[in-house]
């Protein structure tokens, strides 16, 4: 898979989730949802369950699991998806142009 196969992904899994999502709990995350809302009082509970996405896709990004885990999936790291170029589209290799004209020479030094 590639950048534009992650790109495509990641658009359709945003579409799908839609504003509201409804979530299972077990009794161990209803229980520790409990402790953490009386214990740091939210206006709401849904500001922890977004806190905790926050901090578990920061969690990833930084111990590097999710670089591990979309270059095992697209061949592509985070920072290469926030740029919209893989590397080898960075430093010059393997750089294809889109529109087949010789002439064209975006990006390429």
């Amino acid at each position: 898979m590639t950048l534009d196969d992650l790109s495509d992904d990641v658009q359709s899994q945003y579409s799908a989730l839609g504003e509201d999502l409804s979530v299972t709990l077990d009794r161990e995350t209803r229980n520790e949802l409990a402790m953490l809302d009386a214990a740091l009082d939210p206006a709401e509970t849904d500001e922890l369950v977004r806190r905790a996405i926050h901090m578990f896709f920061q969690s990833t990004v930084e111990t590097g699991s999710l670089d591990f885990q979309l270059r095992s999936e697209y061949d592509v790291t985070y920072d290469e998806y926030l740029s919209g170029m893989t590397f080898d589209e960075m430093t010059g290799g393997g750089f294809q142009t889109g529109s087949g004209d010789p002439d064209d020479r975006r990006y390429q030094f």
